[in-house]
């Protein structure tokens, strides 16, 4: 009778764990998964990702760095670019993220396991990567969005991050998330140097008043430090989290030649932050 009662319980704690385990990821978007012919940015900067999830791989002697995964289908198709450039995959020696999101985390875990790369993440994230997104404010619930990840280093604003002679300074950029981030690095080709700004954009994700977000109560204070950030920020080129945030597919085309300066567009930038500026306004004006 009690050995019976002890496997009735190890039978509850095995489905409750693989409950906790079950990762469901949202339908996404068909530009997320459409493929994208990988191209180099400027410098040792290239762009692996799908059609509008930005991937940026950074190429150093020591190894290299990918920034976002998109979804977990998207691992195949981010060999198959790295390849294509003429590196190798399993040179991959840390990755990162620009928030913790299943569109650019959902392959992180995968890409983790196979290449041993290190996963650093921005603090505030810390929580939402653990849990594959079921903590997210906006887009948590019962189950993972995205296999959960094991951090190997948590970064603070302004931080560091450097590998075979190139330095990463990540700007902690919350709002969209807790932990949401942009970088800042130079990339030199044979002409010159260009400082690059990977910036993630603060699109608001949430129709929840701010006031009425629990989980997360310093949201209106962190989308105005962030917005004022950006406001502030300089470079020669910049790109974003997602490819039409930056209008890449008006910038580049399949087998256009290298061509840094289609990517300086500080009006654009301006713009953009501009724009989610006014619905950060307008969405405190109904409130």
């Amino acid at each position: 009778m009690i050995k019976r009662y002890l496997l009735f319980c190890a039978a509850v704690l095995i489905s409750h764990f693989a409950m906790a385990q079950k990762v469901v990821e949202p339908k996404g978007q068909p530009d997320w998964v459409k493929p994208y012919q990988p191209f180099r940015i400027a410098g040792n900067l290239y762009y692996v990702g799908t059609y509008d999830l930005a991937c940026y791989l950074i190429v150093t002697p020591a190894g290299n760095i990918l920034i976002n995964t998109g979804l977990a289908s998207s691992v195949n198709d981010i060999k198959k670019n790295i390849k294509a450039l003429g590196f190798k995959f399993e040179d991959t020696k840390i990755l990162l993220t620009t928030q913790a999101h299943y569109d650019h985390l959902g392959a992180m875990a995968a890409i983790k396991e196979e290449t041993g790369a290190k996963f650093f993440v921005d603090a505030a994230d810390a929580e939402e990567v653990a849990s594959g997104g079921k903590t997210d404010y906006a887009l948590g619930g019962q189950y993972s969005s995205f296999k959960p990840v094991k951090a190997d280093k948590l970064l603070k604003d302004k931080d560091s991050v450097v590998l075979g002679g190139t330095t990463l300074v990540m700007l902690h950029h919350p709002g969209h998330t807790k932990g949401s981030c942009s970088y800042l690095l130079n990339v030199k080709d044979d002409k010159k140097t260009y400082k690059v700004l990977i910036a993630n954009l603060p699109s608001i994700v949430t129709e929840q008043k701010f006031k009425d977000i629990r989980s997360y109560p310093g949201i209106a204070k962190d989308y105005a430090y962030t917005i004022n950030s950006l406001k502030h920020q300089t470079f020669d080129i910049w790109v974003a989290s997602h490819a039409s945030q930056f209008k890449l597919h008006e910038k580049h085309k399949p087998g256009d030649a290298y061509n840094p300066a289609a990517f300086r567009d500080e009006k654009g930038y301006k713009e953009e932050v501009k724009f989610w500026e006014n619905e950060f306004k307008k969405k405190l004006a109904k409130e």
